[in-house]
């Protein structure tokens, strides 16, 4: 059974950092691409951040480009997140998911959500 777990969320101040990580289960996280997704209250889910499977390529939307740098640990089954000069809004639940090898629009396997709430 394919898993991903997240974890990290949080609350902190603005200009803060926080550090998510995706934990994967049931399948072989190398082969993988791995994206992070966030929805806030009463908005749609964007994807903010990929990092595809052998070479690593990343991407980022423009609104956390030089804030957020995304990793893996294709040893430790894990893919992280690094969140810093977080803003308010910032603020949403973010998602990690899996697909074959290249990021793209469509992913197969979803984690569950982790809270990242940035206030005073």
């Amino acid at each position: 059974q394919s898993q991903l777990v997240e974890s990290g969320g949080g609350l902190v101040q603005p200009g803060g950092s926080l550090r998510l990580s995706c934990v994967t289960s049931g399948f072989n996280l190398a082969t993988y691409a791995i994206a992070w997704f966030r929805q806030a209250p009463g908005k749609e889910r964007e994807r903010i951040s990929c990092i595809s499977s052998f070479d690593a390529t990343t991407d980022y939307v423009d609104s956390v480009k030089a804030r957020f740098t995304i990793s893996r640990d294709n040893a430790k089954n894990t893919v992280f997140l690094q969140m810093n000069s977080l803003k308010p809004e910032d603020t949403a639940v973010y998602y990690c998911a899996a697909r074959r090898f290249v990021c793209r629009d469509d992913y197969e396997y979803w984690g569950q959500g982790t809270q990242v709430t940035v206030s005073s």
